[in-house]
């Protein structure tokens, strides 16, 4: 026959045995949310850095698309330079017009694609000096009427894509 005493102790192993089971189950399930909510921190840290490249690559793409006519706009600036040259030369007789005729209708023609483009002229003459668009060759005191820091004469013309300077426009400047 069983005792009291030991159906006791047997019941108080029994709570102890549940009691430590259940502290084990605990024990697991905190590891397994802990783990549950690491790798849920993960995928969401994932997810964001996924959006970032997308983001970065989409702005990547449209600087290349906006800036795509650079080195062309680059190549083609000392050709209408020289046109405009070609442009100022005196001519007399009817051969000489007709020449000068067709190099206008060149120069507008490039003109027009390269604003197309985006590129444009940089104003200058008679504008506040920019040192973003405009390079200072020579200062000259200024006269009446002209405020310091204008741009009195312009040496070379500048070209900009959009926003950034293809070729800074050269100048005089009053002082």
């Amino acid at each position: 026959m069983v005792s009291e005493k030991e159906v006791e102790k047997n019941e108080e192993l029994e709570v102890e045995e549940t009691e430590a089971t259940e502290e084990v189950e605990a024990s697991q399930e905190e590891l397994l949310q802990a783990k549950v909510d690491e790798l849920e921190d993960q995928y969401l840290r994932a997810r964001a850095e996924i959006a970032n490249i997308t983001n970065r690559n989409r702005n990547e793409r449209e600087q290349l698309q906006k800036y795509r006519s650079q080195d062309l706009g680059k190549k083609l600036i000392p050709v209408i330079d020289n046109l405009e040259r070609a442009m100022e030369t005196e001519v007399a007789d009817d051969q000489g017009q007709s020449l000068k005729k067709g190099v206008e209708m060149t120069l507008e023609s490039l003109r027009h694609a390269l604003k197309e483009e985006g590129i444009e002229e940089i104003k200058a003459d008679g504008e506040a000096f920019d040192p973003n668009l405009h390079q200072a060759l020579q200062t000259m005191p200024a006269e009446d009427g002209v405020a310091a820091d204008t741009i009195i004469q312009v040496l070379q013309k500048g070209y900009k894509l959009h926003d950034r300077v293809l070729r800074p426009a050269m100048v005089i400047v009053a002082q």
